[in-house]
């Protein structure tokens, strides 16, 4: 953990309810620390992937593979580069080759940073390709893509393929069906996402357009085993989202492909390309029980994982600590409402606040029990009660300015919680980035407490029209000269949002 806390720690200890008593600023940085430390590439491979002997097993899975000079390692996604790094270092000399798509720069980012242990030695057999500059899918990762589907088509069923996956992995994989070109491709997409398709939509499509997107890798590597370590950045982790999936199994349906076109006004203006690869595919394609029985996919980090460990470290600091949700969503104005109501139910308890907090939760990823769980916690008044979640809420865009919806929310929140106590008795939030960068800006996030309104106005800061312009980035950064901000630099990872809110006893 020591690798964050030097960036995020604010002022040091303070007395508050006992002796020698830390800041809640302190601890809600502390805690946000233990998630990220949790699901370091590095870290999840090693806690998931345990070598005995000549054999690996997959811990939580209760597989074991056999190892005979077979292994064979592709990987796609920021956080891949580091995975690749120890699980080369765990099959040892059984790894045959290797080829993994990172994004651009990024070993000579981890170099200036010192993150020389999530670096492969020069000596490596993995080969690493770079690509997909500014998170788009160009020629350079449509190389990478090509050369790992080469490597999985040269496979036989003595082989075993380790498949690393993390965030970013859809652009750093483009490998569309021939005639179709990536430029084609990409069209297609952007202009299902201007016309507002789903996720779920928009990989539908992919699958049907990609050679390896949706189970494709796995297809071209049959008949080998294949085992996914996969580091998920998607709500409830859905594997087939997950950089699309390219290791499950699924069915392609023309019509489906088609219906989802025909209902954005697409199909008739799709390119010549497109619509030959669609007139290829089968009415509806079934899923070959052989190949998917040589498939194992296991999520070995996640946002759940970071906020199990941030919630042994609150255990640590004294907190009581509670898992909300690890699935928050919608726009940042109702979450933050939703905590501002946790915090204030905390003061004082009411039926009110909770038919409140019981309406709006399932509007934000949040279920009833879950909500129950906290109130409960508030009402027997444990101490510090720590309330973690985790997701992606959005933000509305409305003006041109610097920030990201961490920094946002932080900043709502802050403004929901004018009227409770002052510090140290304030209720405190924190929401971070576990990718070190939220929106344009150095910061991951914010931390903020009842204090925030007054000290804005006394420094003339108009808060409504920070949040107007979507300008939370300078609204902190002139806030009392930054010290609110949350930056961690370069985490290596990335598994959405973490959201800390503590609420003191002495909150009520």
């Amino acid at each position: 953990m020591a690798r964050f806390l030097s960036l995020i720690r604010p002022q040091p200890y303070l007395p508050l309810f006992g002796r020698r008593k830390m800041s809640l600023d302190f601890g809600a940085r502390e805690v946000f620390a233990a998630a990220v430390e949790a699901v370091q590439p590095d870290i999840v491979v090693r806690q998931s992937l345990v070598r005995q002997g000549d054999s690996v097993e997959v811990v939580g899975a209760d597989r074991k593979f056999k190892m005979e000079n077979n292994v064979h390692v592709v990987g796609f996604g920021k956080a891949v580069l580091g995975m690749a790094t120890e699980a080369e270092r765990i099959v040892g000399e059984h790894l045959v080759d290797g080829v993994i798509s990172v994004p651009h720069g990024i070993q000579q980012t981890l170099r200036e940073h010192g993150k020389h242990h999530l670096l492969l030695k020069e000596n490596s057999r993995i080969r690493v390709m770079e690509g997909a500059q500014h998170n788009l899918p160009d020629s350079d990762s449509q190389k990478a893509a090509e050369s790992i589907a080469r490597l999985a088509n040269t496979l036989t069923a003595k082989d075993l393929l380790l498949v690393l996956i993390s965030g970013g992995g859809s652009a750093l994989l483009p490998a569309p069906i021939a005639p179709i070109t990536l430029q084609e491709k990409l069209d297609v997409t952007r202009k299902l996402a201007a016309a507002g398709a789903t996720i779920q939509e928009l990989n539908t499509v992919r699958r049907a357009l990609s050679v390896l997107k949706g189970g494709g890798l796995a297809r071209c590597a049959h008949p080998a085993q294949v085992v996914a370590l996969i580091l998920s950045d998607v709500i409830g982790d859905p594997l087939d989202l997950i950089a699309s999936g390219a290791t499950v199994q699924g069915p392609v349906c023309r019509q489906e492909v088609q219906a989802v076109l025909e209902h954005y006004g697409l199909m008739d203006s799709a390119p010549a390309s497109v619509k030959d690869v669609l007139g290829r595919l089968r009415p509806q394609q079934e899923v070959q029980t052989d190949e998917a029985s040589h498939v194992l996919n296991a999520v070995i980090g996640s946002n759940g994982v970071a906020l199990q460990h941030a919630s042994r470290r609150a255990l640590e600091l004294g907190f009581h600590p509670i898992v909300l949700s690890p699935g928050v969503c919608g726009d940042v104005r109702s979450v933050s409402r939703l905590y501002g109501l946790l915090a204030q139910f905390g003061k004082e308890a009411s039926s009110e606040l909770t038919v409140k907090m019981l309406k709006l939760g399932p509007e934000v990823g949040v279920e009833s029990k879950d909500l129950h769980r906290v109130m409960q916690s508030l009402e027997q008044g444990r101490g510090v009660t720590c309330v973690l979640a985790g997701g992606e809420p959005t933000v509305e865009l409305t003006g041109k300015g610097r920030g990201g919806r961490n920094q946002e929310l932080a900043m709502r929140v802050g403004l929901e919680l004018r009227g409770s106590r002052p510090p140290p008795d304030s209720p405190v939030f924190l929401s971070g980035g576990t990718d070190g960068q939220d929106g344009p800006t150095e910061a991951a996030g914010a931390v903020t407490d009842a204090s925030l309104y007054e000290d804005a106005q006394k420094q003339k800061l108009d808060t409504l029209s920070f949040l107007k312009n979507n300008d939370s980035f300078t609204f902190f950064k002139r806030l009392s000269g930054g010290r609110n901000l949350l930056v961690p630099g370069l985490t290596c990872t990335n598994v959405m949002d973490v959201h800390v809110l503590l609420i003191p006893q002495g909150a009520k």
